[in-house]
């Protein structure tokens, strides 16, 4: 092990870098969050977007996934990760700082929405890609399921504080202040990063680089790994009917259940209280049950609760979406937390950016499709029906883990060689049989 990632004494936050990390990721998450709920209202209460207007708003938010996603990763792991985080913070906080100024010129058009969208998802591919490659250079091995457990803790908590938040500055100032909110998060969020001191060093350069050869280097990595396949086809899968859910759930809120901006950001809030818990839940759920076991579990358990957004009603018949959002957002933070601590495993450091970035494009570009599903559904039948599709899609998302090897696992496979890791390697090194980790 790296002596500059030796494990701190009580966890990973004793170390100062991984709290600025934390920091700057609390920040952007709570603006991030703000904007869930203040975003679409702009398009629904200040430009009267029909709901299919809403949902390409959705699917250009996340479109960036599949434009960017694959040459995001071999780009990433050509550069050091810090600066590029601060830099994707930046543009992004000018980007949503652009709507506040142009509704105050009365000139902002669903046109602006859509660039900022697509903008500010750009920035976002780059910074994901590049956060998850980062966190092992800062972490020892033995922390990372403890480290993605606080960062998930922190986005869990933005999701309750933060949609409140949004829906009351809402209801105080108007939609498209609120989103002053976002711009300020990012802001706070590359100022944190700036605090972080640990020396990254500048990947080593290759001869003849060839971006063509290192996205193949990606997907062989991922493709050729049964375990890394049978989780990108199901989180693409919930991703799918999750983008299906954003793309309408302000329409149904708001239209269908005539809940107020405050009352639809406290329903949000409400709902991520179960996210919350799901990553307290995760460590504990995983060491008591297996880290591969429960990744399969968490979505079969709560994937059912779903049902309960298309039978919400208005008055107190409302709750149902929140407990049903509740339930489901738990199972899925303790799905996120066990396997992207097994991918940050698996893959040895030089492949970081490549796998994470090829895993964004195979589980996010889902979502551009689903929001457009979703807006398309809503304007022919209905918000209703287009939730209750959501619902009963949520049913099929642990099926393919369930038709796996991780089915008879309890725990993940051991890290693999890097010699061995730009090659597809037969299924039993990757888990494909059950020999070395049956379960018990």
């Amino acid at each position: 092990m790296d002596s500059s990632q030796q494990a701190a004494p009580g966890g990973p936050l004793r170390m100062r870098d991984f709290r600025f990390l934390l920091a700057g990721a609390t920040a952007g998450q709570v603006g991030a969050q703000v904007t869930l709920v203040a975003l679409p209202l702009v398009a629904v209460l200040e430009l009267h977007a029909s709901a299919f207007q809403v949902g390409l708003l959705t699917a250009a938010e996340t479109a960036a996934f599949l434009l960017v996603g694959l040459p995001a990763g071999a780009w990433v792991d050509r550069m050091r990760k810090l600066p590029l985080l601060i830099r994707a913070d930046v543009v992004r906080a000018v980007a949503m700082a652009g709507i506040p100024v142009a509704a105050a010129l009365d000139v902002l058009t669903m046109a602006q929405l859509y660039a900022v969208a697509l903008i500010t998802g750009v920035a976002t591919v780059f910074f994901d890609v590049a956060h998850q490659s980062y966190l092992p250079r800062l972490l020892p091995q033995e922390q990372l399921v403890a480290g993605n457990g606080a960062l998930e803790t922190v986005r869990s908590s933005a999701q309750i504080a933060g949609p409140g938040l949004g829906g009351g500055l809402v209801q105080l100032v108007g939609a498209h202040l609120a989103i002053v909110a976002d711009a300020v998060g990012y802001a706070l969020s590359a100022l944190f990063l700036l605090g972080i001191r640990r020396p990254e060093p500048a990947p080593e350069p290759v001869p003849d680089a060839s971006l063509r050869r290192e996205i193949g280097e990606g997907l062989r990595f991922v493709l050729g790994r049964p375990l890394l396949r049978v989780i990108a086809a199901t989180t693409g899968l919930g991703n799918f009917f999750t983008a299906l859910l954003m793309a309408v759930q302000t329409v149904f809120l708001v239209r269908v259940l005539g809940l107020s901006p405050a009352a639809v950001g406290l329903m949000l809030s409400v709902a991520a209280v179960g996210g919350l818990a799901g990553a307290l839940a995760a460590g504990p759920l995983a060491r008591a049950l297996g880290q591969a076991r429960i990744i399969w579990l968490s979505s079969l358990v709560t994937g059912p609760f779903a049902l309960l957004w298309p039978l919400a009603g208005s008055g107190a018949a409302a709750t149902l979406f929140a407990i049903g959002s509740g339930v489901v957002f738990f199972g899925a933070v303790v799905y996120n937390v066990a396997q992207v601590s097994f991918r940050q495993t698996l893959c040895p450091p030089r492949l970081l950016g490549r796998m994470n970035a090829t895993m964004r494009f195979l589980v996010w570009g889902t979502m551009p499709l689903g929001a457009l599903v979703g807006g398309a559904v809503a304007d022919a039948a209905g918000p209703r029906a287009a939730v209750w599709v959501c619902a009963v899609g949520f049913l099929l998302v642990p099926l393919p883990l369930l038709f796996s090897p991780l089915r008879r696992m309890r725990d993940l496979p051991a890290p693999v060689p890097d010699e061995q890791a730009a090659d597809a390697v037969p299924a039993a090194a990757d888990g494909g049989s059950t020999e070395a980790t049956p379960v018990g």
